[in-house]
């Protein structure tokens, strides 16, 4: 189901089409939010207060609006503004955890008996485009984590990071053009 004909559901049947919404949007809010907190529970509680909001948003939205929603766009902006306001109020207490966020990470690997070396070498390369990716400005990484990791369309992106398309494309150009060098320096150092 595409964007179009999930927000003609929503006007129509808010009740009956948003778990359709959270079925296809939660992994995106679930891995910008995991990203975000580096911890699971957090982004989980995350996830869930985007979710809410959203219902209760739409809610409140009439059938014309709901329609022009860019529901992808929309919930990444919802749960970016909810990991900013949720590290505004953690600064004074730092987190002591540490996370991977590796994708092997967060979900077993795909072929049931992997060799041990190869699965250390995979989690070896995830958390060395992890780090690259944390390093980035904030800027350039919101960009290319939104284009690169969750496949937002720059259209997409512009709208969650309120910004205009042009300007998205350039951060997500020179963002890809910084891990490039990240990448050729460790390579040659």
């Amino acid at each position: 189901m595409d964007d179009t004909e999930l927000t003609a559901w929503l006007a129509r049947d808010l009740d009956g089409a948003f778990e359709a919404l959270v079925l296809a949007e939660q992994d995106l809010v679930f891995g910008i939010a995991i990203r975000s907190t580096r911890d699971p529970g957090a982004a989980e509680d995350v996830a869930q207060e985007v979710f809410v909001r959203a219902y209760r948003a739409l809610s409140d939205y009439d059938d014309e609006r709901i329609r022009a929603l860019q529901p992808r766009a929309w919930l990444a902006r919802i749960t970016m503004n909810l990991c900013r306001n949720r590290a505004r109020a953690r600064r004074s207490r730092p987190s002591e955890v540490a996370w991977d966020t590796s994708p092997l990470a967060l979900a077993p690997p795909a072929d049931p008996a992997p060799r041990p070396e190869a699965i250390v070498l995979s989690r070896e390369a995830d958390a060395a485009w992890a780090r690259r990716l944390a390093a980035l400005p904030d800027r350039y990484r919101t960009a290319v984590e939104l284009r690169h990791v969750h496949g937002l369309t720059y259209e997409e992106c512009a709208v969650a990071l309120g910004r205009p398309v042009n300007t998205v494309k350039t951060h997500v150009h020179r963002g890809v053009a910084l891990l490039r060098t990240a990448v050729l320096q460790e390579a040659n150092p």
